[in-house]
Formats: C-alpha cells, structure tokens, sequence
C-alpha cells in the first residue's frame, strides 16, 4: 500500500476541499434549518462528479477507486458538519456501487445515471420495527411470481424517504422470501403504488430525511433484483462493507475541522494573561485528539485499499481481513469524531454551546453514526467478535 496520494488523488482532494469551502460551508445553517440539502448544491455535487462516483461510467458515474471515494468523503464530512451532506453522498457511493455490479443491467441503466446527475435517490431499506440491526428476522417478505416480487412489510430508521419520493428514485430492500427461501434484495421505486413514507424527527443532521416505508403489496419488477435470488441477505453484507468505509471518513473529516477550528481559537484567545493553547490542560487534549484522529484516519484508508484490493480480486466473497479492517473503523471513527467536537466545543466555553459556532451542528450529527447508520457501534463489536474467535462466539445464534 502506498501512503502517498498520487498526483491525481492529490488534485481531486483539493478540488473537493474547495468545493466544500466554497459550497458547502456557506450552506451547513441553511442546510440544518430548512431540513434539506438545496438543489443547486446536489447540482454542484454532480458536476464535479461526485454522487454515486463509484459508479462505471457505463452507468453516467465516474468509476472512481474506494480510496478516492474514501478521501472525498472526508472533505464532505469537513464541509458540511451537519453530516446530512455526508450521508445523501456515502449512500449514493455505496450502494450505487452494489447497484451497478450486481443489479441487472436494464435496472443499473434506468436507475443510475439520474443518480448520478443528482435527480434520483438511492437508499437501503433494512431495519425494521423491532428489529433493528437483527436482519436475518426481518418480517417484510416478498412473494415471488412469474416475472414479480409482491412485497408487503414495512421499514423503519430509514434515510431519504421524502428525497426519494420528491426526486425520484428508491431504495435497495431486503425482504424475506415468502415461501422461506431465503432473502432477496430489490431495488424499489419510492413512487411505487403501494408505498407510504413518514417522516421522524431527528435530533441532528436535519438535511437528509429519516423516516420509515410500509409497503402494502407493492408490484416489483423481477428485473429490480440485486445479487442471486435468495441470496439478497449475502448481497446486502457487501454493500454495507462499502458504506461504512464511507461513514468513517466523513467522520474524519468533522473532527479534523473541528480540531482546526479549536487549534485556531486556542491560539488567540486568552485567559489571565496567556492564551489558552498554553495551557496544558488544553494543549494535552489537543494532542490525544490529533493522535486519535490520525490514527484512524490510516484505519480508514487502509479499508478503502482493501475495498479495492478485493473489487480487482473479483469481490463479492467473504474476506476476513476486510470485515475486520471495516468494522474496526467504523466502530472507532464515530465516537473519535464526537468526543474530538464535545471536547473543543469546551474550549470554546459558552460560545461552543451556541449555533454561532456551529459546532453543535457536527455533535448532533455525528451521533446518528454511533446508535445506527450503516451499523451501530455494538453491532461493530459483535462482527468483530465473530472474526477474531470463530462464528461460534456470535451471539444468540
């Protein structure tokens, strides 16, 4: 593995760095207010090629590598702390990604080029009432005909209902078979009749819609399954490797932000005399925190190679080291990112509690990666269980 970026890498960070110091920074308030990402910054976004860039560019995407996708994630979690920008950008990246290699071609064709130009939406629908990351119990089921699926169920805790029905596009659904053959995957058009949405209210990243999807036996085409028929389960595994690479950079990329912003004030701002990076008190936090950060951000680089590693070895098979080296990083980038926001939004004293700084933008949003999004933190722990002392230590199984 190299540790430098190339020349093109390089180039492409700093046009994203721009980008988000251009666009998205002027926008973050706006974004968390209102409860959506404006248009002219989707469109922004694809023209600077960066929804779905995974993608082939059969597909109208840009085919770009995991680790680029890795470093562009980062620069969106800086721009905007909210991370609602993050998460519409680690979804259409990552299962855009599962999309284009494992739908069928009609459907990629159909689907992922308005993906890619910003005027569609494209999720994962998994978690369930009850259920929530206990996929293998799921109760939505699909029942198979001639050439359609009849799904009925409902979804819960899912992003971009309302992006979906207001944009255009859907969602990659696991459902059980309903004559208990296994799962199957399926890309599912949020307009479809049949479907209802509802918004929640979350507490942070307000620009990107959570919400929940009943279907009340929704017509689904047989040409929108992704990956084998009975094996959507499998499939859907493969997709979240991908996304959860995607949600630790963009937490690396907050708490870099955040850390610049506290290194900044420290610098100038001054109490009895001094100011406050003299301090140890600050100035030793400030260094366990630059430490974490670095640390992880290797981490997480190192799972986006291995993405790549595995994509170029033919993908779409177990991998030991990638599942470990995914879930570590997943499992330590989030609460890196919040403690690095809570504990500079402190230096900043009462000021870091105020929206004026912002800071409290990327605290609430961070947190959503922690209890859920792609996987909560426990959930982390359980895979890393499994793969450093055998399946036989999974729980409850």
């Amino acid at each position: 593995m190299e540790f430098a970026l190339s020349d093109e890498e390089g180039a492409f960070r700093d046009a994203v760095r721009r980008f988000g110091d251009r666009v998205l920074r002027p926008n973050e308030a706006r974004i968390d207010n209102e409860g959506r990402i404006p248009p002219e910054v989707l469109k922004s976004m694809a023209e600077l090629g960066l929804l779905a860039m995974p993608v082939p560019a059969e597909f109208g995407g840009m085919g770009a590598s995991a680790v680029l996708t890795e470093l562009a994630a980062e620069e969106i979690g800086r721009g905007d702390l909210s991370m609602a920008t993050a998460v519409f950008f680690l979804l259409e990246a990552g299962w855009g990604w599962l999309l284009s290699r494992k739908g069928r071609p009609g459907t990629a064709h159909e689907v992922l080029p308005a993906v890619c130009r910003g005027e569609a939406f494209l999720g994962i629908a998994t978690t369930e009432p009850g259920g929530g990351s206990d996929l293998a119990n799921l109760k939505t089921t699909a029942t198979r005909g001639a050439d359609e699926f009849i799904l009925r169920g409902e979804k819960t805790f899912i992003s971009g209902v309302e992006e979906a029905k207001a944009l255009g596009g859907g969602h990659l659904t696991l459902a059980r078979d309903a004559g208990g053959e296994g799962f199957h995957l399926l890309y599912v058009p949020t307009r479809s009749a049949g479907i209802s949405i509802q918004r929640f209210e979350n507490m942070g990243r307000m620009g990107i819609s959570t919400g929940s999807l009943s279907y009340d036996s929704v017509r689904v085409p047989a040409a929108n399954l992704v990956g084998p028929e009975g094996k959507g389960f499998e499939t859907a595994l493969e997709g979240f490797r991908v996304a959860r690479t995607f949600v630790a950079a963009a937490c690396v990329g907050a708490a870099e932000r955040a850390l610049e912003a506290g290194s900044a004030y420290v610098k100038e701002r001054t109490a009895f005399g001094h100011p406050l990076g003299k301090y140890e008190g600050i100035q030793f936090e400030l260094v366990d925190l630059y430490v974490g950060i670095e640390a992880v951000k290797w981490q997480c680089r190192r799972a986006a190679w291995l993405l790549d590693q595995h994509a170029m070895q033919g993908g779409l098979t177990r991998h030991a080291e990638l599942d470990r080296a995914v879930a570590a990083v997943k499992l330590s980038a989030p609460p890196i990112a919040f403690d690095t926001v809570r504990k500079v939004m402190a230096w900043f004293g009462a000021a870091g509690y105020t929206k004026d700084v912002g800071l409290e933008r990327g605290l609430r949003g961070i947190m959503s990666y922690m209890v859920g999004a792609e996987g909560g933190l426990n959930i982390m722990r359980i895979i890393l269980g499994r793969e450093l002392l055998g399946p036989e230590f999974v729980p409850y199984k």
